[in-house]
């Protein structure tokens, strides 16, 4: 009895060792050799260094000389991932999006004419850091007027950002708004505050 007792103790701590120690080392390893930027979380850094964000995942920008992400049904929580569950007929969502609707056309000084619908909905997870090139093109004139840059400056900005379809088809064009706005901070400086954002 007592040397079965010892043989399931040794096994226990061998299959520990193997399986939560050697097993994930050697994974983590040859991500970090092969792919080292994806295997530490894809982290964004400002010119001295310093951690700002995921490119995976979105965050909030209030201030005005900021380009906006879209819409999160969780508040940028990363650890709450998800979206808000409502169906189009919902009259939650048809006034969540009418809100959103007037909040960008005050934003943007915009009284009619198309708004991507990024800007208006949430994504499935709420932390999509993508938006659509004409969701990015529709805040650039905002953006150059807050931060006092020629318009054409801060479009160049956007169409050096967008990312085309994977593959040329797979999906749609894309622009990284964290990837964005740092682009926007080291072409014409923080605009303020480095800390706010």
């Amino acid at each position: 009895m007592l040397r079965e007792i010892r043989q399931a103790i040794l096994f226990n701590v061998v299959a520990m060792l193997l399986l939560g120690g050697v097993y994930p080392l050697a994974l983590w390893s040859v991500g970090a050799m092969t792919f080292g930027s994806q295997a530490e979380g894809s982290l964004l850094r400002r010119s001295d260094g310093t951690i700002v964000g995921s490119r995976l995942i979105a965050q909030p920008f209030e201030r005005p000389d900021y380009f906006q992400p879209r819409p999160s049904a969780v508040h940028f929580n990363a650890g709450a991932s998800g979206g808000s569950n409502l169906g189009p007929s919902n009259r939650d969502l048809a006034k969540a999006v009418a809100d959103r609707l007037a909040a960008v056309r005050s934003r943007e000084g915009q009284e009619a004419g198309p708004v991507p619908s990024e800007l208006l909905t949430a994504s499935g997870s709420g932390l999509d850091p993508d938006i659509p090139p004409a969701a990015a093109g529709l805040q650039a004139a905002r953006v150059a007027r807050v931060r006092g840059v020629p318009i054409e400056r801060v479009s160049a900005l956007i169409d050096e950002h967008t990312e085309p379809p994977l593959l040329g088809f797979l999906g749609r064009a894309r622009v990284n708004v964290l990837e964005l706005n740092l682009a926007l901070d080291a072409a014409f400086g923080p605009p303020g505050g480095q800390g706010e954002r």
